[in-house]
């Protein structure tokens, strides 16, 4: 059975210090992205380096902060980012770009339809090459970052692993620009919660991800069952050396086993519409025996959701308790708070669902 990687590959390591895309560096990739496919491992690509590219390409001296200026840095930079890859990979394999936006992972029917896509371009043998799609982006350019878009590609695609490539060596217990007694970590458990605290701060200037956000990267890719591999892309065919079992970078491993298709969907998530906060019983309820969330455990609801959609189900205190989809809109779950299973009804006017959330589309934290 071939596996699945999903590689990120960060805009230091496909640029030229930013100004320009590093074509040679590219080739170099692509080398080794087809030496993948030959040990039987189906690559997906999440490339950096759009931005970069247009910016170069527009004549623009520094990387803009504006919204709109991002767009079109982006729009110019991936036609030249693509046909980069198109002409590195020339005969080894034929390339496809899949442009994502936050409502392909929101959205079940677009969630299983992006899927559906990515394997079959990945059982036709064509290497899919994953961005945002920023163009038609509205409130920002990224989901934060590349590194999370790659964990939840990894999540579609029932990936083995997740290859995060960076100009770090790994991550170090702490800031090696600071403390020259730090050490590498070569393998850890991806949800040890000391993990975030030591990653600690930004990363390069070219790209927009430091380390901290490979870490969350590993978190939510682990809730899949996806091992995490950081590591420098300087390194010497670094992705044919993990292939090959050589312990290089920083290793994060996920515990258990995955969840089903559709709990994994909704840990998948990185926006929620809403925020239900639940008072003590209904807390340790959801926690300890697996049991729905009923409108009578609802302290408070905030947000604009309608029926369907995914809420963050949280405690008194503000703590996530988990994730799930809501029976009710905003405004009947505003009405129904505090209220009986029984006197659903009376209080509306018409019929309901029994539970706000039920427990089959509810995945706990944690």
């Amino acid at each position: 059975m071939q596996r699945t990687w999903v590689i990120k590959i960060g805009s230091s390591l496909l640029t030229d210090h930013g100004v320009a895309l590093n074509h040679q560096a590219i080739n170099a990739w692509c080398s080794q992205i087809s030496g993948l496919v030959e040990l039987g491992i189906r690559p997906v690509l999440v490339s950096s380096g759009a931005v970069a590219a247009g910016v170069s390409t527009l004549g623009w001296q520094s990387r803009p902060t504006d919204i709109h200026q991002l767009q079109a840095a982006a729009a110019v930079g991936q036609v030249g980012l693509l046909a980069a890859y198109s002409q590195a990979m020339q005969s080894r394999m034929p390339i496809a770009q899949v442009l994502l936006d936050h409502d392909d992972f929101s959205r079940r029917d677009r969630y299983l339809n992006a899927r559906s896509t990515l394997l079959t371009l990945l059982q036709s043998g064509v290497l899919p090459i994953v961005n945002e799609n920023d163009t038609v982006a509205t409130d920002e350019i990224r989901f934060g970052d590349n590194d999370s878009l790659a964990a939840l590609v990894a999540n579609l695609v029932d990936a083995e692993r997740l290859v995060i490539l960076t100009d770090q060596v790994g991550l170090f217990d702490a800031d090696p620009r600071n403390n020259p007694m730090a050490k590498l970590i070569d393998e850890a458990q991806a949800t040890d919660e000391r993990l975030l605290a030591m990653a600690g701060g930004a990363g390069s200037a070219v790209g927009t991800g430091g380390m901290a956000t490979k870490v969350i990267a590993a978190q939510i890719a682990a809730k899949s069952a996806t091992d995490t591999h950081i590591l420098d892309g300087r390194v010497e065919q670094a992705l044919l050396a993990i292939a090959r079992g050589q312990s290089i970078g920083t290793r994060l491993i996920a515990e258990g086993d995955a969840v089903s298709a559709r709990k994994r969907w909704l840990t998948g998530q990185l926006r929620t519409k809403g925020r239900v906060t639940v008072d003590a019983g209904a807390a340790n309820a959801l926690l300890s025996s697996e049991a729905s969330l009923l409108s009578v455990g609802v302290i408070s609801v905030k947000g604009d959701f309608l029926s369907g959609d995914l809420v963050q189900i949280v405690d008194s205190e503000g703590v996530e308790l988990g994730r799930g989809l809501s029976n009710y809109s905003r405004a009947e779950a505003d009405q129904l708070a505090g209220i009986d299973t029984r006197r659903l009804k009376e209080r509306l006017g018409y019929d309901v669902a029994d539970e706000m959330v039920h427990r089959d589309n509810l995945v706990i934290s944690g």
